[in-house]
């Protein structure tokens, strides 16, 4: 239910390059003025994702994206996302969980029904963004991914073509320093972006796994909490 259409997977695989990082010396060095790249300053939202892996800190956008920040926020809270497992690492690309059952067809959202897709041009998905996963348009649940391809791995025509579709150039130069996934944009909604353990998220990406994607061994989300900078 919840799993990443296959194609948009071909697409962003169509739009990275060769080039990237290191294993192991994942950090976005961006300078930007994209909102997605700021550290939290006092009273924004930020949750930590303790793993088996490490910890994954996140700054949330509730202002932008309001119902997919409460839902992951409520279901945090509620305990939810607690033993709960990354039922799909692929290299170069992303990372996801959400599932209550493990798999890319459980969950539901703290309203128990799919709510409708918050797109902006504020936010993208760059590497570190964390978005909701979904089945098409309008059916977020309780799932969600990382985005973890290559840092500033887009090759030089894939930024051409978003120059020649007249991508705002903010956001364009933004995909170049970072990297990421643009062909999902507009598919799944963003609502919040790795500012600290955007290694990890990596680490887990590089577990062996399954011909479906899953990993071998479980990683494991242990807890989940949220709260405002003071």
């Amino acid at each position: 239910m919840k799993k990443i259409l296959t194609l948009l997977l071909c697409l962003s695989v169509m739009l990275t390059a060769c080039g990237g990082s290191v294993p192991g010396s994942e950090k976005l060095n961006v300078k930007s003025e994209e909102i997605q790249f700021a550290q939290p300053q006092p009273g924004d939202t930020v949750a930590e994702i303790t793993t088996d892996a490490g910890v994954i800190k996140v700054l949330l956008f509730p202002e932008i994206a309001p119902k997919a920040v409460n839902n992951f926020i409520m279901l945090a809270q509620n305990g939810y996302y607690n033993g709960i497992t990354f039922h799909r690492a692929i290299e170069d690309m992303l990372i996801q969980s959400g599932s209550f059952d493990g798999t890319a067809a459980g969950g539901k959202s703290i309203w128990e029904l799919e709510f409708e897709d918050e797109f902006s041009d504020q936010l993208h998905h760059y590497n570190g963004a964390l978005s909701m996963a979904n089945h098409g348009q309008d059916t977020n649940g309780s799932q969600f991914f990382f985005v973890t391809s290559k840092i500033g791995g887009l090759s030089d025509d894939a930024l051409a073509r978003m120059t020649d579709a007249s991508w705002r150039e903010e956001v364009i130069d933004a995909y170049k320093q970072a990297g990421g996934l643009p062909s999902l944009d507009w598919r799944y909604t963003v609502f919040g972006q790795i500012y600290d353990g955007l290694s990890v998220a990596y680490d887990i990406s590089r577990v062996k796994t399954d011909e479906n994607d899953k990993p071998q061994k479980d990683v494991v989300i242990q807890s989940i909490s949220v709260y405002t900078v003071e």
